[in-house]
């Protein structure tokens, strides 16, 4: 069956990946980015995959851009099976360290960019009784790492809004929801914590630098290792789980982010038994 399908974040990496193979699936691909400035990148991917996309402006940070995207896609196909909340910042920075706009911002794009989409589509959804909400989260969603607290928190809340919506949207409207959670893109991430430590004024001369250098260094460590997959891998999950009858309610991308996580979802790797148990006990 052919999907109309939303995307955010697709002006890099994993974002141009799920539209390209979206596309490839024979879905209708709506590709959204803030700026349309920096479609360079998904414009020649379609060209080389031979897919055509639907390229949108849409801000996850402004409600208004986000419903104009969606009223658009509305009016000309008529539903939205498929909202992929793919926008997303990364941080590495102690709590003690970041500055509160930096907290804010990455709060806002994070998990509020990810509200925001999902208060839009679902009036529509809702209507038809039908759609699927796939929202990338991450192993940071589930496990908190050093250094990583203001994004780890961001996506933990995202983990309990998919749980939460799930747990009686799905029964009542026949609404889907799905938390993907990668371990790290190697395409991606080569250079991001330096990055991102750079443009958050550095590394500081203070107690944290020996623990951050070593958490710095180990990262780069890992490269080599089977931790880090590429932007395809992982979006050939979240194609996966779009394609299902029935999709997880969560599912890691790559064997390593299995084993990362196992504490918490040995006995339930893909919440759907969980899922079932919060609707028993709440809802009777």
């Amino acid at each position: 069956m052919t999907k109309t399908v939303l995307i955010t974040g697709t002006s890099t990496g994993l974002g141009i990946a799920i539209a390209i193979q979206s596309a490839q699936a024979g879905h209708t691909v709506y590709a959204t980015m803030r700026n349309l400035d920096k479609r360079d990148a998904l414009d020649a991917a379609a060209k080389d995959a031979g897919v055509s996309l639907n390229v949108l402006p849409l801000d996850v940070q402004d409600s208004d851009s986000v419903t104009a995207a969606v009223d658009r896609i509305i009016a000309e196909q008529g539903r939205i099976d498929v909202l992929v909340n793919n926008a997303g910042m990364g941080y590495a920075r102690s709590l003690e360290q970041a500055d509160e706009s930096d907290i804010a911002r990455i709060l806002d794009i994070n998990y509020m960019g990810v509200v925001r989409c999902i208060k839009a589509v679902m009036p529509h959804m809702r209507k038809a009784r039908a759609g699927h909400v796939i929202n990338i989260s991450s192993v940071g969603g589930l496990v908190g790492q050093p250094f990583n607290e203001v994004y780890c928190g961001a996506k933990f809340a995202v983990e309990g809004l998919t749980e939460a919506m799930a747990s009686y949207i799905t029964p009542a409207f026949g609404i889907q929801f799905t938390a993907i959670e990668p371990g790290g893109i190697a395409s991606e991430f080569a250079n991001t914590v330096l990055k991102q430590i750079t443009e958050t004024g550095g590394m500081l001369e203070d107690e944290y630098l020996p623990i951050l250098q070593k958490y710095v260094a180990g990262s780069q460590t890992r490269q080599g290792e089977d931790v880090y997959q590429t932007a395809d891998q992982v979006a050939a999950v979240v194609l996966r789980e779009m394609q299902a009858e029935q999709p997880a309610l969560r599912t890691r991308t790559s064997v390593w982010a299995e084993e990362f996580t196992r504490l918490k979802t040995g006995l339930d790797p893909d919440g759907r038994k969980q899922q079932q148990m919060v609707i028993d006990q709440i809802m009777g």
